[in-house]
Formats: structure tokens, C-alpha cells, sequence
């Protein structure tokens, strides 16, 4: 099981890479993906073999 709790940032703790060229706050993230996206097959078979483990410990295994 994965712990995707974050802990507090100390103010001691040196800020790693660069600082942004913009200010952050004032960026506005838009969806603008079509309702439903086309998949291929070979996509499918893609996303199976490396995380079907995963997909059977979530949804059960295939029927």
C-alpha cells in the first residue's frame, strides 16, 4: 500500500531546482479533451501487460 500523505515543508529544507518564470496562482487549467477519447486495441494491450497485476488486485480478475 502506498502512504500518498505529504508532509509539512520546513522552511529549513533548501528549494530544490529552479524557480518558476511565472507566477503559478494566476494560471487557469482548462479540459478541453473530447467526452469520450479513441483507444486502440494495441493500447489496451499496452496498459494490460504492464499493469494488469494491478487491474486484477483493483477490479478482480477478468471473466
Amino acid at each position: 500500500m502506498l502512504d500518498y500523505v505529504r508532509l509539512p515543508v520546513s522552511s529549513a529544507q533548501p528549494h530544490v531546482g529552479r524557480p518558476p518564470k511565472d507566477d503559478l496562482a494566476t494560471w487557469t487549467v482548462t479540459d478541453d479533451w473530447p467526452e469520450r477519447v479513441p483507444v486502440t486495441s494495441a493500447e489496451v494491450d499496452v496498459f494490460e501487460a504492464w499493469f494488469g497485476d494491478i487491474f486484477d488486485e483493483l477490479f478482480g480478475p477478468c471473466q
